[in-house]
Parts: C-alpha cells; sequence; structure tokens
C-alpha cells in the first residue's frame, strides 16, 4: 500500500506531532511539529523537516547549526494522529547543545538536570 500523508490525522491547525528518537540507541531526542507538506519534504529528501510554530515557516533540521537529523524511518501510531521519526541525529538535537531537549527530570519532587551540554 502506497503511503498518502492526507491519510494522516492532522489537528485544527495543520499540524501533527512527532516524536525524534534515536534509530540505534533508542534514546528520545525530541518533539516537534510537522505538516503534511513538512512531512512530505521529508520522506523525499531523507532529512527531516519540521513546521516552527513560532517562525511559521519551514525548519529543516540543522540547517544552520549543522545538526542534521537523517530519516531512517517514519512511524505511524495507530490513532494516526502522531509520528515517531527514527532517525541519526549529528551532534545535538536539542538547542541548548545537548544530545537530547529532555535533559530535565523530576526526582524526589525536584528538577534535576540529567544531561549535561556536548563539548
Amino acid at each position: 500500500m502506497v503511503f498518502d500523508p492526507a491519510s494522516l490525522k492532522f489537528d485544527v491547525t495543520g499540524l501533527i506531532p512527532c516524536i525524534a528518537q534515536d534509530h540505534s540507541s533508542g534514546e528520545v531526542l525530541m518533539f516537534a511539529w510537522m505538516s503534511e507538506q513538512s512531512v512530505k519534504r521529508s520522506l523525499d529528501s531523507g532529512q527531516v523537516t519540521y513546521w516552527s510554530r513560532s517562525r511559521s515557516a519551514f525548519w529543516v533540521k540543522g540547517e544552520t547549526s549543522g545538526h542534521v537529523q537523517k530519516l531512517v524511518e517514519m512511524r505511524i501510531d495507530c490513532d494516526r494522529d502522531c509520528l515517531l521519526l527514527l532517525v541519526e541525529q549529528q551532534g545535538p538535537a536539542c538547542h541548548t547543545n545537548r544530545r537530547s531537549c529532555f535533559f530535565a527530570a523530576v526526582r524526589n519532587g525536584e528538577e534535576v538536570e540529567v544531561l549535561e551540554p556536548m563539548a
């Protein structure tokens, strides 16, 4: 069956939530939004393209930082309203220069940093 991005369930603003995960380690790297067109661009180019809500523009991951995400596989959840991207991440995924955007944890009621910025 040929995949049609229009078959996904986008929200009222035309976006779908997306989690990026390292394809080899399983580490969750980041969360972002995609539009139908950014899904198509990512599949066509192999380089992950998100939709930036703050800029109302396409955001090719790493186009300014060099920390690109190569798309290895796109997975669709059972309700077709969320995506999981298995990626090959070059450098940090987070704008704070950390491998993952999920660098803070709540432990025993305290917020603690669990990932240091990359050197």
